[in-house]
């Protein structure tokens, strides 16, 4: 009764998180039904447990969802994201549409960029530039998804995504884990998905097939998706930027330069790596020990520090770089940080109903089930990402569900056997970055309502430029690292 208990508890998050309904709801009545089918007592679940688990990570990643949310509305309210896109534009001209928007995708994300606010900024330069290169607008999600939500997220080393920052504090890792492995793996990515976009472009054009927008676009379509509230809870749960905000707070009437624009970007990756590689391991961080700050260490801490200095860096240098362009810094900072509270207290209630799953006394013949797959413990940690992933319709949701009902002991097995914890980072976070990418995921709602198109025209280029492309970057990893170790 306990594993059907677990089973209709997902059905039931999974059907109506789907349909829109919201997962601060959800989330702890699935874990509540779950724990009704085990005879566990309900109250305490919910308010010892559930609660329990989405504290913890509240507790430890609120600062990056607040300042990713300050930094993305930043970046865009000051004109930066558009200056970048601008640019890419400019330099690469509309012959190469897929690859600019691509590229701009890539580049705003990796720097920091909240995934959605690239979405509603991407999404009407994209129309222009498929427009006017007669590309057909179907094309337009995928390569949006491609540049924004793939190679960025969770294979680039250094990205502060917050898939690469949740498994920091599990495998005492930062960043930067396996760095070559991760360049690798981005561009398989990279390059996979661009094949397929353009073997859809030339098919198209074979077929003489053009840009023919039916229904809205550009700017109609990012603004009525913007107040969809269907949209709003997709959201929630799949990025770290409430898209209720994105329009709240006040734009600068000009735009800085490319290089203006780019300088933050830089900011965040440089700053990172120095607080990672110079500043920390020169701290004496020995009061860590001390009860009053938990009783840890500094590997546990050491990667959400670093990125969080980070971020503050960066908002920081927006400001100084485009105070001009910022007429309300108030209203826009409010924005930045409201934007922050749905996403973070989303992902936290799908940590909680882990929480109560992992608590279970069924929950034991599921990890076993986990831990025994073929291959070794790269292979299972990669199928279990993925699995709660495909089944949150989240990629931090499932892989904090993950890593705290298996971390510890992927941890010790990886100790066993001599396999370096930076190897098990990458694959974690390139695994859940996988079937996230699956039509109920919030990130692909969202970006369809943003483009104005639908499952049935875009999903297909969707899946095979983020899934498919992913799905194949890792197995590459996996591979590499079972064979050289990492590097």
């Amino acid at each position: 009764m306990g594993l059907l208990g677990i089973l209709l508890g997902l059905a039931l998050l999974m059907g109506l998180a789907f349909r829109g309904w919201s997962v601060l709801l959800l989330a702890p009545a699935a874990a509540l039904v779950a724990a009704g089918f085990a005879g566990e007592p309900l109250l305490a679940n919910w308010t010892q447990t559930f609660m329990g688990g989405a504290a913890g990570f509240i507790a430890q990643f609120f600062p990056l969802f607040l300042l990713g949310g300050v930094f993305g509305k930043l970046m865009d309210d000051s004109g930066s994201v558009t200056a970048i896109a601008n640019g890419m534009t400019a330099r690469l001209g509309t012959k190469r549409a897929i690859l600019s928007v691509v590229l701009a995708g890539a580049l705003v994300t990796y720097g920091g960029v909240s995934l959605f606010v690239a979405f509603f900024v991407l999404a009407p330069m994209a129309h222009a530039m498929f427009r006017a290169a007669d590309i057909p607008h179907r094309l337009m999600p995928g390569t949006i998804m491609l540049g924004a939500s793939t190679f960025t997220m969770s294979a680039l080393p250094g990205t502060p995504a917050i898939q690469n920052a949740i498994p920091m504090p599990f495998f005492g890792t930062s960043p930067w884990a396996a760095p070559g492995l991760g360049i690798i793996a981005a561009l398989v990515m990279a390059a996979t998905g661009l094949w397929w976009l353009d073997y859809r472009e030339r098919q198209a054009r074979r077929a003489g097939e053009g840009y023919r927008l039916s229904g809205a676009g550009g700017q109609e379509a990012t603004e009525r998706a913007a107040g969809d509230s269907v949209v709003r809870e997709h959201a929630a749960v799949s990025g770290e930027f409430d898209p209720a905000e994105i329009h709240r707070g006040e734009h600068g009437r000009s735009e800085p330069g490319f290089w203006t624009a780019l300088a933050p970007i830089g900011v965040v990756l440089v700053v990172n790596l120095l607080m990672t590689a110079v500043v920390l391991p020169r701290m004496d961080t020995g009061f860590l020990a001390d009860p009053r700050w938990g009783g840890t260490a500094i590997e546990a801490v050491a990667g959400v520090w670093s990125v969080v200095v980070a971020l503050f860096a960066a908002c920081v240098a927006v400001v100084l770089l485009n105070r001009a362009n910022l007429p309300s810094l108030r209203a826009t900072l409010d924005a930045g940080a409201n934007s922050a509270v749905l996403p973070v207290l989303g992902v936290g209630s799908l940590v909680g109903f882990g929480a109560v799953v992992a608590s279970l006394p069924a929950f034991e013949m599921v990890r076993d089930q986990v831990l025994g797959i073929g291959g070794g413990p790269l292979v299972s940690l990669a199928v279990a990402t993925n699995v709660l992933a495909a089944l949150t319709g989240s990629a931090s949701g499932g892989l904090t569900i993950a890593l705290d009902t298996l971390g510890p002991t992927y941890l010790r097995i990886a100790a066993e056997q001599g396999i370096d914890p930076g190897l098990l980072h990458r694959v974690a976070v390139i695994g859940a970055g996988t079937l996230d990418a699956l039509p109920h995921n919030g990130a692909v709602v969202t970006l369809l309502a943003v483009c104005g198109s639908s499952h049935r025209n875009s999903y297909l280029d969707i899946f095979m430029s983020s899934v498919v492309s992913a799905l194949v970057a890792l197995v590459i990893v996996i591979v590499l690292g079972g064979l050289i170790g990492s590097f």
